[in-house]
């Protein structure tokens, strides 16, 4: 998989139909071996789909706050393949899979070079304030839809 090499830290975006987020890590990210601790790799993810949403204008925090609902994990499958280390530069890579009317699956590959470090699948769930699944807005199902028509033109 080939990573656009101008990919920044913290400087997300879509080429293809696919969500780039780069990340470095420090040395908070690793355990006493010096690996990162499997944990982290989650707040990876996690940040790489919130920016993801970010760039597409899905607004959680508005959209929880009118009552409207919020996105939360329900299922989430990991693979870790290779350890990442102290200083290491690495590429989340995000791709919407699935798209239901009440969620979304996301594929997330963590990419240091050409080196495949973890891959993960990622079952998110619209759900209302009180916690029941509900429709996403219609703006973000169409979001997410022109994602996955931009990937499947690839």
């Amino acid at each position: 998989m080939e990573i656009p090499a101008d990919i920044k830290p913290f400087d997300g975006r879509f080429v293809d139909g696919k969500h780039y987020f780069a990340c470095r890590i420090y040395f908070e990210d690793t355990d006493f071996s010096g690996i990162v601790y499997h944990a982290n790799y989650l707040r990876y993810m996690e940040r790489a789909r919130s920016d993801m949403l970010r760039l597409l204008d899905m607004d959680q925090g508005a959209a929880y706050e009118s009552g409207e609902g919020v996105y939360a994990v329900v299922d989430l499958t990991i693979k870790y393949l290779l350890p990442a280390k102290l200083n290491d530069d690495l590429v989340v890579i995000s791709t919407v899979e699935t798209l239901r009317a009440a969620s979304v699956i996301i594929d997330q590959q963590i990419m240091r070079g050409p080196d495949h470090i973890t891959s993960a699948s990622v079952h998110a769930a619209f759900l209302t304030p009180a916690g029941r699944p509900r429709r996403q807005p219609k703006a973000w199902t169409k979001a997410f839809a022109g994602v996955m028509d931009q990937a499947d033109m690839k």
